[in-house]
């Protein structure tokens, strides 16, 4: 059910995106001969216009075909017969090609799949908002409050006692209490004054995982890591409700979220890079297809919002990936544009062409790489 359903996100996130190209480019009157859904072999299509819309067997994106971006047609259409046989309608089918629009236009047609999916995140970010979005206690909209507050574990490490006791990332801790005494008023805080209380002592966690609303029970014994240090389990809390909004108030607050989501994974993405540059990150710390597999079936086991804002945030990490100026990438085409704009004159077809099979080859060898250290971690 988890791959379906992460097959199901990837699909929707993909098509936004190529949406978005086709969309922009039929508003400028660049020709589309193709939109895709999923990847061939193509199972069957049917014509509208001058675009065909095709429906292929494998389901993991899909893709829009625009002419005048390959090198074969772009070769058509500035050297083959423009300069030889200039009927009329070749003459209007070049006008229609996206080599030959203004270059503001062309940077306008690579940009608009971003774009796509950053209304996407927004639209899905207030859509939770209009549903009831997980909010952290005094994180919410002003004049709003959260309801249904819950202590809510953000992370568990691994082979801490919190972790051999049961617990995991996301429970919701109901009571806790020892044999001696219980915990009356649960916050972070208290909790964590308990837990120092009771060094080597067992106490016992009553709490709520994802849907389910069965009490289950943790038993889990802090401990002190060296002798100075205060008894600990080995979590991160945080006092988490439901914030429901209006439409309007949803669709600001959804903006300001996807801003805010969009500001951490540049900052994120680019502590990344210059670690890799200088060598001290590692693929293994980066999340690929069978990690998003789990924490697809993760968000779905904690409710239909969670699954929403999750889907948002891959949406802004597509968005800001393709916009890395990188051959094969929206940005590594906005940055040939960009030198075309410099120089004055288009970069040799044959150079660009290349430059983007590389980068796509780079692209797969990492993907790859990346998924192999999720199997890795399976184990």
């Amino acid at each position: 059910m988890n791959i379906i359903i992460f097959i199901i996100i990837l699909l929707v996130l993909v098509l936004v995106h190529e949406f978005g190209h086709f969309f922009v480019a039929k508003r400028f009157g660049i020709r589309v001969d193709e939109f895709g859904f999923g990847f061939p072999p193509k199972l069957f299509s049917f014509k509208k216009g001058e675009t065909e819309y095709s429906f292929n067997l494998l389901p993991i994106g899909g893709f829009v075909k625009i002419f005048g971006e390959n090198i074969e047609e772009a070769d058509f259409v500035e050297v083959g017969f423009l300069d030889k046989e200039k009927t009329a309608e070749k003459i209007e089918l070049a006008k229609r090609s996206l080599i030959n629009k203004p270059k503001y236009q062309q940077a306008i047609v690579l940009f608009a799949g971003v774009l796509a999916n950053f209304l996407l995140a927004w639209l899905l970010f207030s859509v939770g908002f209009m549903s009831g979005l997980p909010t952290s206690v005094g994180n919410e909209p002003k004049g709003y409050s959260a309801t249904d507050v819950y202590l809510v574990l953000v992370s568990v490490l691994a082979n801490s006692p919190a972790e051999i006791g049961g617990l995991k990332s996301g429970d919701k801790i109901v009571s806790v209490k020892s044999n001696t005494d219980t915990l009356s008023d649960i916050n972070p805080d208290t909790l964590k004054s308990f837990i120092i209380s009771h060094p080597d002592k067992e106490i016992n966690f009553s709490y709520l995982r994802g849907k389910d609303t069965t009490i289950n029970i943790a038993q889990v014994v802090p401990v002190k890591k060296t002798p100075t240090e205060n008894p600990s389990i080995g979590i991160a809390m945080d006092e988490i409700g439901v914030v429901k909004l209006p439409v309007f108030q949803a669709l600001w607050e959804g903006l300001k979220l996807d801003w805010s989501v969009t500001e951490g994974t540049v900052v994120g993405l680019y502590k990344l890079i210059a670690e890799g540059i200088e060598g001290k990150g590692s693929l293994a710390s980066v999340t690929g297809p069978v990690g998003m597999v789990g924490i697809v079936g993760s968000a779905y086991q904690f409710g239909f919002v969670y699954l929403l804002s999750f889907t948002a945030l891959i949406s802004v990490n597509l968005a800001i990936i393709n916009l890395i100026p990188f051959p094969a990438l929206d940005g590594g085409r906005l940055l040939f544009l960009l030198i075309e704009k410099i120089k004055g004159s288009r970069i040799n077809p044959k150079f660009a062409n290349t430059a983007n099979m590389i980068g796509f080859a780079i692209l797969i060898i990492l993907m790859l790489l990346v998924t192999y250290y999720d199997v890795i971690k399976l184990f």
